[in-house]
């Protein structure tokens, strides 16, 4: 296993300035590399680098070498022991499953490190709340609307929800006000026009737009 020692730990004061997490998943690791300075200039926090997309490891050992200590670096679809062994080698801050996955979910909680796995109904989000999960992944979101997590809310208030799928800049808003705790973003928030062309200022207010739209949060912590 890489040296954990030497890297940060998943900031929640970082998370809470930003509770965004923004999925990459398919980008080459040059354009990974343009991006990770300007995700943070825009004021986000958070970033998942899924592990099927092609160089996975390398990006997040990238990322956390030279960003470890201003953005949240973690591994997404995260499926079995291997992929949480491979994520975590790489140095991931935190994990987002797609699923439930119990060995997974508990190996991550003994390792103190933040984990936060897909669930669909009420029955699942709690499952995953109830084995350590630091934030449920309330996926897929396009399917249920920010109702559903009000509703979800209502008995399982203590519960931390992140919806993920379907999220833009055009329902953020309403998903906050529903209750949710921070939203997943992938291709609404990595743009695939402005990455194509290489148009980098344009991606960085792009991203700004996004951070317009997250609730303010004080700074105690």
């Amino acid at each position: 296993m890489s040296d954990h020692a030497t890297q940060p730990p998943f900031s929640w004061a970082l998370f809470s300035k930003a509770p965004l997490i923004g999925i990459i998943r398919g980008l080459s690791f040059d354009v990974v590399k343009q991006l990770l300075p300007i995700y943070r200039e825009a004021g986000l926090t958070t970033l998942e680098i899924t592990m099927n997309t092609s160089g996975a490891q390398a990006m997040i050992r990238h990322a956390i070498d030279n960003y470890g200590d201003g953005l949240n670096i973690g591994a997404g679809t995260v499926c079995t022991k291997d992929d949480l062994h491979k994520a975590l080698d790489a140095g991931a801050q935190f994990i987002v499953t797609p699923v439930i996955n119990k060995k997974v979910i508990k190996a991550s909680v003994k390792r103190g490190i933040p984990i936060f796995p897909g669930a669909f109904t009420p029955s699942e989000i709690y499952l995953a709340w109830s084995l350590g999960a630091s934030m449920v992944k309330v996926y897929p979101a396009t399917s249920l609307g920010p109702d559903y997590i009000k509703d979800v809310k209502a008995p399982l208030d203590q519960v931390k929800l992140v919806p993920t799928g379907g999220i833009s800049i055009d329902n953020m808003a309403a998903y906050f006000q529903a209750g949710a705790d921070g939203l997943g973003v992938g291709g609404h928030l990595f743009d695939k026009d402005l990455i194509r062309r290489n148009d980098w200022a344009g991606l960085t207010q792009h991203f700004r737009e996004f951070v317009k739209k997250l609730p303010v949060t004080s700074d105690i912590n």
